[in-house]
């Protein structure tokens, strides 16, 4: 089947053909960079960096952008915490966010747009915006004419008339005498004493939230994009008034389809589940994680479930993803085996029904739970063959053994999932010590100790050794260097 991608505009799967044959322009939502990255950073960013991945290995060329919200009040009530400046505070924690990404293989951006660096592109929109009677300027504010646009809402389902029967008061004074109409939002902020501004014909000041990606999104893409993607709570507001900000100026659809992932919910101590915030104390930052727990087993437990389904996370539920991507690891590090032992070239053929099966899975809207099946699949044949030939059976096939590998290897690099390498784990050990490791196992063996005698075939085996045992004679030891 073609590739189906559902869409939050239409409510809908629909079938992709984006608006230049083989050219695929893909907007995603950002970070603010004012602390590390957390648990629903690395669900988000592994969601779209592996639909990025898929339309590549589709025969796609994708341009993508990300934002960073370098220009926003929680950088600077950090900035008031540290005695750091509010660029300073950006930059650490944009460093912060890089290293965590790389650390779940994730690819950088075509480019990383930032609030400070679009400052003449946010300003212009605004003015395109007030010249076509969507904006009004208001003491040094300006703001967005709700009700001039007529689909407001088209995107959430949420229309005026309902939100503001179900609408509490909750403007103070002053937004009562600045706005025109309880709904509008700002697309610019006077300046307030203490605070970093930009120069603007409405006086200094900084962009409101909504504006900025509206114009980052012009100045990189164009007027209309393939793909918009973000996290399921950006759907209203922010991404609904990005949608009439830049409508009312272009007369163009921002986007064609707009894609969301679903919220991270964690279980607490006593089982409940609950959706992740700092309110809650059960903020998790990515780098903590990655002290006890492969950067790899999150991108695996973020793969198992559909990207628009909720994840429901536990440290369990992690260690068993960490589990499982050791064995598709072990399978992957079979690279040296394949082409020391078997004498089979790393680069060939692939199993082509196994690709399609693949396939089918993902072009049905990403669904890597069902592409995920074929990798485990691969990884189970793989280990079970290799684990003959370590108890001294035979290999039937080595060609087909390294075609399923090749496969295994091409469909784990398209979901991003990386094995470390094994040379790098591996110290040279002599003959002799080797010989001496297998005499130790031998009598732990003997004493029915298989605890160790598995210890020192896992120990071996990082170095490069595979042992093979046999019913008539010693054990023997191959090593893939």
């Amino acid at each position: 089947m073609a590739l189906h991608i559902y869409n939050t505009l239409t409510r809908k799967k629909e079938f992709f053909q984006p608006q230049s044959a083989g050219q695929v322009k893909f907007y995603c939502c950002g970070v603010t960079p004012y602390d590390h990255s957390h648990l629903g950073h690395g669900r988000s960013y592994v969601v779209w960096d592996t639909v990025r991945r898929y339309l590549e290995f589709s025969g796609y060329s994708v341009t993508y952008i990300q934002n960073f919200t370098d220009v926003d009040d929680k950088i600077l009530k950090r900035a008031d915490e540290t005695g750091l400046t509010m660029t300073e505070v950006a930059n650490t924690f944009i460093a912060s966010y890089h290293d965590d990404m790389k650390a779940l293989n994730i690819r950088p951006a075509t480019a990383f747009p930032r609030i400070t660096t679009s400052m003449p592109q946010i300003t212009d929109l605004i003015k395109e915006l007030e010249t076509a009677g969507f904006a009004y300027p208001s003491h040094g504010d300006v703001y967005y004419h709700v009700r001039r646009f007529a689909d407001y809402g088209k995107l959430s389902g949420k229309r005026l008339e309902q939100l503001e029967a179900g609408r509490s008061n909750r403007l103070n004074d002053d937004e009562v005498d600045r706005k025109q109409d309880p709904f509008d939002f700002a697309l610019w902020k006077a300046a307030q004493e203490g605070e970093p501004a930009w120069e603007s014909p409405w006086g200094p000041g900084r962009p409101g939230w909504h504006i900025e990606c509206s114009a980052m999104l012009r100045e990189h893409l164009g007027d209309t994009v393939d793909i918009h993607a973000g996290g399921e709570d950006l759907q209203f507001p922010h991404h609904e008034n990005e949608i009439a900000q830049s409508e009312a100026v272009t007369g163009k659809p921002l986007a064609h389809w707009w894609m969301h992932n679903g919220f991270l919910n964690v279980v607490d101590s006593e089982g409940k589940v609950e959706k992740m915030s700092k309110s809650l104390g059960n903020f998790v930052t990515l780098r903590n994680l990655f002290q006890e727990y492969s950067p790899m087993a999150l991108r695996l437990l973020v793969l198992n479930t559909i990207y628009r389904n909720p994840i429901t996370f536990s440290l369990d539920i992690l260690q068993a993803n960490q589990n499982a991507w050791h064995t598709i690891e072990e399978a992957l590090q079979l690279s040296d085996w394949i082409a020391s032992i078997l004498r089979q070239p790393l680069d060939g053929e692939v199993l082509s029904e196994e690709i399609e099966r693949f396939k089918k899975g993902m072009d049905d809207d990403f669904n890597t739970p069902e592409a995920l099946t074929v990798i485990f699949e691969l990884r189970n044949y793989l280990l079970k063959e290799y684990n003959t030939v370590t108890h001294g059976g035979t290999l039937a096939d080595p060609a087909h053994f390294a075609r399923t590998w090749r496969t295994l290897k091409l469909l784990s690099e398209v979901l991003g999932l990386k094995a470390e390498p094994i040379k790098a784990k591996i110290m040279s050990l002599s003959a002799e010590a080797i010989e001496a490791q297998i005499l130790l196992r031998k009598q732990a063996r003997e004493s029915r100790n298989w605890g160790e005698a598995d210890r020192i075939r896992k120990y071996l085996a990082e170095k490069g050794i595979t042992l093979i045992d046999h019913k008539d004679k010693p054990t023997t030891w191959i090593s893939s260097l």
